[in-house]
């Protein structure tokens, strides 16, 4: 029986705990910490944990010989926290974004890696069936290859969302929606394609003048094989509309599920491909769907890990070269010059006070508050047709 700690006990902690209650012969939830000591021991009650006490210092935690512990905290803790469980002896699943740079990013790597305990960076969205049919059906190269890749991570955000007091600024919450929603999809872009090359982009700040960072952001991007791609992220879609199509030579797919493959007419215009679309759907239609979905898939995999030595679905340098791309909008956006990767350590984005310096900063925060009332959050759509 693995012991478990949640560290930060708000809004995305349930997702964390609910996922650890589905496995309840393999692990037990022994602690929450929180500054906050009644949001931690409120988690406990809520959820029935009563083999858990609350803490308000995860230091205490260090040498109490905890088998793993979900990092749910404000961006720019993940590093310390992550790195000082790795060096106790303590697997780690650590929240998106892995961290608020690129410099915490490679310290917790090197944790992990001399530690030899595991780093997961969660992911959940790649826990779905949509997403797996999707990524099945790409590595079946019957699509062609892909020539063009759409990411449409639109969220809405009232104006009020960044009143909390590490949101909406470079030090804390490391950026805005791109970092903080699109991540999402970026993660699941780069798990079916692999990196860009070089991209450019452009960010603003429309709806909430509360806060330092972009609410909008739009990216190209260049792959290696030189398909195209555009991503858009937002927390000002009304509607949410969330999307990543692949076009490929012979067919389209994408999540939402559909698939559309064209043959050409003798004068060259495009007339359906019903035989191929067969053959692309049969692969989706043959993948069985996701037992556990989103945070609980990822914990199973966390725990089969643990307890096997089977692989993680999603790791430290997954991550990392998540918030590799992410930080390369920031400082395309910010500097209006196209980012060629990977970026070393050099580069006046690599720390978090280098991003802090040169990012663009679009309003002051004036407004501060320590806690919102204890509600329920969206974690985006599960991209189901």
């Amino acid at each position: 029986m693995l012991k478990v700690a949640i560290i930060g006990a708000g809004a995305i902690s349930a997702a964390h705990i609910t996922a650890y209650l589905a496995f309840p012969e393999r692990c037990e939830i022994v602690a929450v910490v929180d500054m906050f000591t009644e949001k931690a021991q409120k988690r406990i009650n809520e959820y029935g944990l009563e083999g858990a006490q609350a803490f308000t210092d995860y230091h205490e935690l260090l040498d109490q010989n905890i088998d793993l512990v979900s990092v749910c905290t404000p961006p720019y803790t993940h590093a310390p926290i992550t790195c000082d469980f790795l060096h106790a002896g303590t697997h780690v699943l650590v929240e998106k974004p892995m961290a608020s740079s690129l410099e915490e990013a490679d310290m917790m790597l090197k944790a992990a890696q001399k530690s030899g305990k595991l780093l997961s960076v969660v992911a959940q969205n790649r826990f779905t069936t949509p997403m797996m049919k999707l990524k099945d059906v790409l590595d079946s190269k019957l699509v062609g290859p892909i020539v063009h890749v759409q990411v449409d991570s639109f969220w809405w955000r009232g104006h009020n969302y960044y009143d909390l007091w590490w949101r909406g600024t470079w030090e804390k919450e490391g950026g805005g929606c791109t970092l903080n929603h699109a991540v999402h999809h970026i993660d699941a872009m780069l798990w079916m394609m692999g990196p860009p090359v070089e991209l450019q982009a452009m960010m603003a700040n429309k709806a909430h003048d509360n806060a330092e960072v972009e609410d909008i952001s739009m990216a190209m991007l260049r792959f290696q094989e030189g398909a195209l791609g555009m991503i858009t992220s937002s927390v000002v879609h009304h509607g949410e509309e969330q999307q990543l199509i692949f076009q490929g030579k012979e067919a389209r797919v994408s999540a939402p599920w559909k698939v559309v493959a064209s043959t050409a007419r003798t004068n060259g215009f495009p007339e359906p491909n019903p035989d191929l679309e067969q053959q692309i759907q049969k692969i989706a239609d043959e993948l069985p769907d996701v037992i556990h979905v989103g945070h609980a898939g990822q914990v199973e995999n966390v725990l089969d890990a643990i307890e096997t030595g089977s692989p993680l679905l999603v790791d430290g340098k997954s991550g990392r070269n998540t918030l590799e791309l992410i930080v390369g909008i920031y400082k395309s956006a910010s500097t209006g010059e196209k980012v060629t990767f990977p970026l070393e350590e050099e580069d006046a984005f690599y720390t978090r006070d280098g991003i802090m310096q040169n990012a663009v900063h679009f309003y002051e925060k004036k407004t501060a508050v320590e806690n919102f009332e204890d509600v329920d959050i969206t974690l985006g759509r599960k991209l189901e047709s």
